[in-house]
């Protein structure tokens, strides 16, 4: 692995981060769905469709990796995600929250950083940034926006890679923040799977990088 591709992914989520912040203004606008129907009480409301992604439907009975494979603009996150071998994983019983970014996303980073980050000499760092935007359990919506409240402000997610994320709310949006600082903005919330839950984020995370 190139010893540079650390500090070339911090340098690159550091830009996504300036992309980011521009347009959580379009962001906040955006409405965001009920939480997860799947845990509604039994007699209680009638359960919410889920939302589109990418504009094709997701099935609530199909795994992360089964809906993510179908949404058009999750496609580089897919072939991320084989790179890293972690389609077993993610098609597991769980359950996952995972934050997804689009391909808009994964083009914010510096050119040609998906290529590198794709090559099989950097899949431990690939594997690295999408673990970061994996946290066990299903954490919906309103769950965040509850922890953010009840931690005045901010709530702590320990992700499956192992460094946290804060979350945090501008306006009515749940904003994300990595470890270098930069954020990352929801578009789509509670995108309910087989295995947990899926959140489409603006932006690619990244973690402490050796």
């Amino acid at each position: 692995m190139s010893k540079t591709l650390p500090l070339l992914l911090i340098t690159s989520a550091l830009a996504l981060a300036a992309c980011s912040s521009k347009s959580k203004d379009d962001v906040a606008s955006a409405s965001t769905t009920p939480a997860n129907p799947a845990l509604a009480v039994p007699n209680g409301p009638p359960a919410v469709a889920n939302p589109t992604v990418g504009g094709v439907p997701m099935m609530a009975t199909r795994t992360i990796v089964d809906n993510a494979s179908a949404a058009p603009n999750l496609s580089t996150l897919v072939a991320a995600v084989k790179a890293a071998g972690l389609v077993g994983t993610l098609s597991g019983p769980g359950p996952f929250t995972v934050f997804a970014p689009t391909n808009d996303a994964f083009g914010r980073l510096a050119p040609g950083m998906v290529d590198t980050l794709l090559k099989p000499e950097n899949k431990a760092s690939l594997t690295k940034v999408l673990t970061y935007h994996v946290v066990p359990g299903v954490i919906t919506a309103d769950d965040l926006r509850q922890r953010i409240t009840a931690g005045g402000g901010t709530a702590t997610l320990t992700t499956v890679e192992g460094d946290p994320i804060t979350a945090t709310l501008v306006g009515a949006v749940i904003a994300l923040t990595d470890v270098n600082g930069n954020k990352s903005y929801v578009e789509t919330a509670d995108v309910r799977q087989s295995n947990g839950v899926v959140h489409v984020v603006n932006g690619v995370i990244v973690p402490k990088l050796s």
